[in-house]
């Protein structure tokens, strides 16, 4: 691991590379993933496994007291004593959890203290894996910052792990929604803090306001001398381990994260209302070319003309062409490409966007420029004031800042190329700890939802039938809902976890395990909570795996099915998908035509329509993100955070 003088708000420069330069880094990225071999596994734990027999015959006083009496010479060479820091850590462990580092994840945390991205499969214990470079960087006095994708595994881990860090002499702090400035403080002071990624961004971003608006000097003196100010949260960006690393370096990366304070407008509401009524008369390749690959939407001169013949009358923004324009796009886009119970559902009276690679709430986020306000009026509920930014930033941004950066994750090895690229992150993969149990059995296309919902619902009574337990991923709320009318239809029990329920994920996906139960999920299908297999389920062949529709990227598919079969336990998963699935309307309308007409060509077609699909998804995704990486790198000119290195 990098060793890095403590500084009073340490983070590296952000630099965004250019076009070409992303594009060798991606090759290049993705080659050396697939040539990394994590070696010399066994022969590691052995070494590690040697130094714990010693450890272990020590008290706990004992070994607190080792623990201090490694920290100066830590300083000075952490890779010298890193294996009997580890040793360390796993006689912890053991003694305040019950459990014992395999060989692979002893590996794991060896990799970890390197700049990269872990692969590791589902079950196969990232959560213990994390406490090794953690309590490393920790006892060398970095500040390490574990992130997570929810509040539940923020707090459970934290919880769990105390005791484990603190017979080493470290302290742990959890950061969580809801918390006051004076809590969250407490809890960046502590060596090690359990904090979501949405909440450590947002800290840091109130951090950036406090400091523009009363001065970097002071505020650099104050974070020394601790001189009670206490304006600032973090310690500033030394080390983060990410789980789910894939989630939030990738998949989220294209949404920046911003603080803002509301405006009122007491217009708002007759604006919004009146740009809808101008978009509603607006008729598709006469007035916009909409592409749904990119999810963009451009007028034509015809709509031109008819947005200012419309807006005849009309005071205000109406009376500026560029700006009724753009609000009139804007209305096009609420009305044609923003669906409630897929992009957004309606909860206690407010429009809550829905994260469309989890399938999570997120409640605190808004479009920007109108959006909200117009998706608002759209559903007929009150208009919230527009929104002010006051400070902005996206995940590739910020987590480029940190001096050291690592994560793990189950599927890392399709986007090798662009965390090399955008983060300068390697990918290794490890070994599972016991043979894969899991089988395939098969991919179908059938023409239609309704056809793929009677397929899936037939699937499930067998499934059920016997004994085996369930789990359906479906893209939306809206699928999850209409596969739950199909189910009951038939008379069959089921849970349904979507942005409805999410409060209860970690529950009903800890459940999912039990003879004959039917789950069904959107994306976030419960990530980082185990599935284990209740009596007599691994004697009936294990949990097995239903994808109703596949996923912009081949990795969150391979998500689903890693539920399935952990730890060498049975399972099985196959995929049950139709032609007007969003995925192959979106980006391969033609072919997916083609393979509708049937004959010779279908079969063919049938075979390249997802590879096809989910290549073109996987383009324009990775323009979006590029793009969103050089805006919010001019966006935050002038703007950035003095003292980074």
């Amino acid at each position: 691991m990098v060793r890095h003088a403590v500084a009073p708000y340490a983070e590296r420069v952000a630099v965004t590379p250019n076009g070409f330069d992303l594009g060798v880094l991606r090759i290049a990225g993705a080659w050396a993933a697939r040539l990394t071999v994590i070696g010399g596994i066994e022969a590691y734990a052995q070494r590690v496994g040697a130094l714990a027999v010693d450890y272990a015959k020590l008290g706990d006083v004992a070994l607190l007291a080792e623990a201090a009496r490694l920290r100066p010479g830590l300083l000075r060479d952490p890779a010298g004593l890193r294996d009997r820091v580890f040793a360390l850590a796993a006689v912890a462990v053991q003694r305040h959890t019950g459990l014992r580092y395999f060989p692979v994840q002893l590996a794991g945390g060896r990799a970890l203290t390197g700049r990269r991205v872990v692969e590791m499969a589902t079950g196969e214990g990232k959560t213990i894996t994390a406490i090794l470079p953690a309590v490393l960087a920790g006892l060398c006095a970095q500040p390490v910052h574990v992130v997570t994708v929810n509040d539940y595994l923020a707090e459970r881990d934290a919880n769990r792990l105390r005791p484990v860090y603190g017979a080493l002499g470290l302290t742990v702090g959890l950061v969580k929604q809801g918390d006051s400035p004076d809590a969250r403080r407490e809890a960046y002071a502590a060596d090690v803090t359990y904090v979501t990624n949405k909440e450590l961004v947002f800290d840091y971003l109130k951090d950036r306001i406090a400091s523009a608006a009363r001065g970097d000097t002071r505020h650099k003196v104050a974070s020394v001398f601790r001189d009670g100010d206490g304006v600032l949260l973090l310690r500033g960006l030394h080390v983060a381990i990410v789980d789910e690393a894939d989630s939030v370096l990738i998949d989220e990366a294209r949404t920046p994260l911003i603080i803002s304070a509301e405006r009122r407008n007491d217009k708002l509401s007759d604006i919004s209302q009146r740009a809808l009524a101008i978009a509603a008369t607006l008729e598709p390749r006469t007035h916009f070319v909409l592409d749904e690959g990119q999810r963009a939407l451009v007028l034509t001169r015809a709509a031109q003309e008819a947005i200012a013949r419309d807006s005849e009358g009309f005071e205000g923004v109406f009376r500026a062409r560029h700006a009724r324009e753009q609000l009139v796009s804007q209305a096009l886009t609420a009305l044609r490409m923003l669906h409630k119970d897929r992009d957004y559902v309606v909860r206690d009276g407010k429009v809550q966007i829905v994260d469309e690679y989890t399938g999570r709430i997120m409640p605190d986020r808004s479009w920007e420029q109108g959006l909200h306000q117009l998706v608002e009026a759209k559903e007929g509920l009150a208009a919230t004031g527009s929104r002010e930014t006051l400070a902005r930033i996206t995940y590739q941004r910020f987590f480029n800042r940190y001096l050291h950066l690592s994560g793990m994750t189950g599927t890392a090895m399709e986007v090798a190329g662009e965390l090399r690229a955008v983060y300068r992150l390697g990918v290794a993969r490890l070994p599972t700890n016991r043979p894969v149990r899991r089988r395939h059995l098969g991919s179908v296309v059938l023409p239609d939802a309704a056809a793929k919902w009677a397929m899936v619902a037939d699937r499930a009574a067998a499934f059920a039938g016997s004994g085996r337990p369930l789990l359906i991923g479906t893209q939306s709320v809206e699928a999850s809902e209409a596969l739950a009318a199909a189910l009951a239809a038939r008379g069959l029990p089921h849970v349904v976890l979507n942005a409805r329920q999410d409060a209860h994920e970690a529950e009903i996906v800890a459940r999912a395990g039990e003879p004959g139960r039917i789950t069904i999920a959107t994306n976030m299908a419960g990530r980082g909570t185990d599935i284990l297999l209740g009596a007599g389920v691994a004697e009936a062949g294990g949990l097995h795996v239903i994808a109703t529709g596949y996923h912009d990227s081949q990795r969150i598919d391979r998500q689903l099915f890693g539920r399935a079969a952990r730890q060498g336990d049975p399972g099985s998963y196959e995929s049950i998908v139709a032609l007007d699935d969003e995925l192959f309307r979106r980006f391969a309308p033609r072919l997916g035509k083609v393979v509708a007409n049937g004959g010779l060509a279908a079969r063919v077609g049938r075979a390249l329509l997802r590879r096809y699909a989910q290549t073109q998804a996987g383009r324009s995704h990775a323009r979006q993100r590029r793009d969103q990486m050089l805006m919010d790198e001019r966006l935050e000119k002038g703007l950035s955070f003095t003292g980074r290195e």
